[in-house]
């Protein structure tokens, strides 16, 4: 369970899923009863055309909600039941790619996003493809919760058995973050986790921090 995203060493990895599957089942009946309530055929038949225009695009975003809520629980499934293959990684080009991903709708929102990354890092273990998918859903993450004018920092770092990466926006609290965000946030890290990898998150100031262990015999 992500609770300001520390995931518990003492809870197990079904433990958290079913945690994980709980809330977004919760967060997905909300919409479900407002469609229920809101399409209900003796309310539908009081409606003018306008009212009816009106009541499909509102019952259109709910649908997307759905939708969205769904797929996480989906990739929450996949990340639990499938243990992905790893490999020794080099980082600081699955760093630039990710940021690369992203720049362009940074740029157009008017949030600056910096990387500041070592001249060189040791290879990772890591399985790159979720790696990839859980910092680009991390970016999103904090690009939707930023303003224009923002810093959002892509950090990089050695330690003694890894690579340290963090992610911040220091003038941003998200605190409460919606259900949506927090199960999104859950898939990166239920990913980071599959590969015995850590993700936390600090809501004041918005902080996600990422542990990669290093790779066996790594030198750099």
């Amino acid at each position: 369970m992500i609770s300001h995203l520390r995931s518990s060493e003492s809870s197990s990895a079904s433990e958290i899923l079913c945690s994980n599957l709980a809330q977004g089942i919760h967060a997905a009946a909300q919409p479900l009863a407002v469609l229920l309530a809101s399409l209900s055929k003796d309310y539908t038949d009081r409606m003018n055309t306008e009212e009816l225009r009106e009541l499909t695009a509102s019952s259109a975003a709910e649908i997307k909600r759905v939708c969205t809520l769904f797929s996480c629980l989906q990739q929450l499934v996949l990340a639990e039941s499938i243990k992905p293959q790893l490999s020794p990684t080099p980082l600081l080009p699955l760093l630039a790619y990710a940021a690369d991903g992203v720049n362009l709708l940074f740029q157009q929102d008017g949030i600056s996003l910096r990387s500041v990354l070592p001249d060189t890092c040791p290879p990772v273990l890591i399985h790159r493809s979720r790696t990839l998918q859980a910092l680009s859903r991390v970016l999103l993450i904090v690009h939707g919760l930023s303003r224009a004018q923002d810093t959002v920092e892509l950090i990089a770092s050695a330690f003694a058995d890894g690579v340290q990466i963090v992610i911040q926006n220091l003038n941003l609290s998200a605190d409460p973050i919606n259900a949506e965000t927090r199960l999104s946030m859950a898939v990166a890290e239920a990913n980071m986790r599959s590969q015995q990898a850590r993700l936390s998150l600090i809501l004041q100031p918005f902080t996600v921090c990422i542990e990669l262990p290093r790779a066996p015999f790594a030198s750099w």
